[in-house]
């Protein structure tokens, strides 16, 4: 029997023959699909990027061109589950094309496995969506878990129109997991790996007045959490991965500054952030989204990194 992925508690003791074999990855070469694709195989599962070269390279990749929402659907026969990171990124400016190119990017890629998945009886049954806390908005000091219901602002339609593209894979009986990442902490990648360098330099400070939320998780505790809904959970629906701990933008500020050994005496106005970053600076940098993951917690999960102070501590000596 294989053992267990760590993922909480005496969970990660256990020995289990349940789970996918055979996983499919979509964005496997980004930061995310790159550590789920690692855990994976060292778990001794096949893993099978999906690649836009219409000559793959190996025998594991599967070919697809999700602009044109096309896919390899032979492939995708034998293929336990499917896990979908790939979308465009968020962190620019956004002009119209920007704002296109971000929906589209999600919604055209989820649509397309979701269709195939549907059509194929001898096809992946498990579909997990990266998705995001930007689907609750701007809230204030609101506590958000999974039952509050969605909020406003572009990012907040994207994340609806995201989730709603897995629902052919629902309907036809596959389990559909929608899984609402917060700022996911990482050295080597993330809003962490661009906030180091201006850290490092002193020249770190709060975002706005350092009142709103921020929501994150460590890389760690979310490779963790994925292959914990993989293989040790039948949840399905939406699941916020996120710290149980949100701390405000001022709290993450001293708490990295300390780590760091870096003054934290710098602040950027809201009106200067909105003038250089626009929408994005009113949905991410000075938005507050105080998430908790409720139905991980309720279910069983232990995070290893629930505080901020452990989770940079530990990804900075790494």
């Amino acid at each position: 029997m294989t053992e267990t992925p760590d993922a909480g508690g005496d969970m990660a003791d256990r020995e289990t023959s349940v789970g996918p074999r055979t996983v499919a990855i979509g964005g496997a070469s980004g930061m995310i699909g790159s550590a789920m694709g690692a855990a994976l195989r060292a778990r001794g599962v096949r893993v099978r990027p999906l690649v836009r070269d219409a000559k793959p390279k190996g025998e594991d990749e599967i070919w697809w061109n999700p602009d044109e929402s096309q896919i390899d659907h032979e492939a995708l026969r034998g293929v336990d589950a499917v896990l979908n990171f790939a979308g465009r990124s968020v962190d620019e400016r956004w002009t119209e094309t920007v704002k296109q190119e971000i929906r589209q990017s999600r919604v055209r890629s989820t649509r397309v496995l979701a269709d195939t998945i549907a059509r194929l009886s001898d096809g992946p049954r498990t579909l997990l969506v990266a998705s995001g806390i930007n689907y609750y908005g701007d809230r204030d000091d609101e506590i958000l878990d999974e039952t509050s219901p969605r909020g406003h602002g572009f990012l907040a339609d994207v994340t609806v129109a995201w989730e709603d593209a897995a629902d052919p894979a629902r309907e036809a009986g596959a389990r559909v997991i929608n899984t609402r990442f917060g700022a996911v902490l990482a050295e080597e990648g993330g809003a962490l790996a661009r906030m180091l360098p201006v850290f490092r330099l002193g020249a770190g400070g709060t975002l706005g007045d350092g009142r709103q939320w921020f929501s994150w998780v460590a890389i760690e505790d979310l490779v963790r959490a994925l292959m914990w809904l993989l293989f040790e959970s039948a949840m399905d629906g939406a699941v916020n991965v996120t710290s149980p701990n949100p701390v405000t933008n001022a709290e993450f500020t001293d708490t990295l500054g300390r780590e760091l050994h870096r003054p934290t005496i710098a602040r950027v106005p809201e009106f200067a952030l909105k003038l250089a970053f626009g929408g994005l600076a009113e949905e991410m940098l000075i938005a507050s989204t105080r998430v908790v993951p409720r139905r991980l917690l309720e279910a069983g999960f232990e995070f290893r990194y629930a505080q901020l102070e452990e989770a940079l501590r530990s990804i900075l000596k790494s």
